[in-house]
């Protein structure tokens, strides 16, 4: 799938050894029972919402329930039991950090809103997580709060940027640095990127 990205956008053959390397920590949290969090500014924060609609539901494949939650849903209510393991989906829990507008204002409020994505990493974070930021210059100051607290509590971060891939890069376990300078010309690539991670790890978990 990585050598089918490359030859849809060739300017991504210098990184697709990290792309396979970002597939391979998040496989790997997903086999251990992990979560992703996300968090980005302005169109990364989009992006965040975007990669989550991805992964906590059918992406390109069907997802159905397993059978043995199917039994319960039905055993708990026969009606609406039928219902749900009809049409509910296999999700790979990810939450982005970007749309907790109380707790976000509040803090900003009460504390410091820099910190905010900081916060909820803390609040959500736990070892063998993986913690995504997002940042064209990976110098965004509060998805860098976010990844010194994310690696503080054992965390893996994955940095998903671009020129020279800032601070971000520095910290981050794996760097995924788009070749491109101009934000709006990265944040095209990052799409078809991390478009390409959710088609392997949707293949990887709900194999058909």
């Amino acid at each position: 799938m990585i050598e089918e990205l490359v030859k849809r956008y060739p300017v991504l053959e210098s990184i697709k050894d990290q792309i396979g390397d970002a597939y391979r920590l998040l496989e790997a949290c997903y086999e251990n029972g992990g979560k992703l969090l996300i968090a980005g500014n302005g169109g990364s924060a989009a992006d965040s919402d975007h990669i989550v609609g991805e992964l906590m539901k059918g992406f390109v494949k069907r997802r159905p329930v397993s059978t043995k939650l199917a039994k319960a849903l039905k055993q708990t209510d026969p009606e609406r039991g039928a219902e749900l393991a009809k049409k509910l989906q296999g999700g790979l829990p990810a939450i982005a950090l970007t749309n907790h507008a109380a707790l976000s204002s509040a803090f900003a409020n009460d504390v410091d809103g820099t910190l905010s994505y900081a916060q909820q990493v803390n609040g959500y974070g736990k070892e063998g997580d993986i913690f995504l930021g997002i940042s064209t210059s990976g110098n965004a100051e509060n998805v860098m709060y976010a990844a010194v607290t994310a690696k503080a509590k054992g965390l893996k971060v994955i940095g998903l940027t671009g020129k020279t891939g800032g601070k971000l890069a520095k910290i981050a376990d794996v760097s995924i640095i788009v070749p491109e300078q101009e934000t709006y010309k990265i944040q095209e690539l990052h799409l078809p990127i991390y478009h390409a991670l959710c088609l392997m790890l949707e293949d990887r978990f709900y194999a058909e």
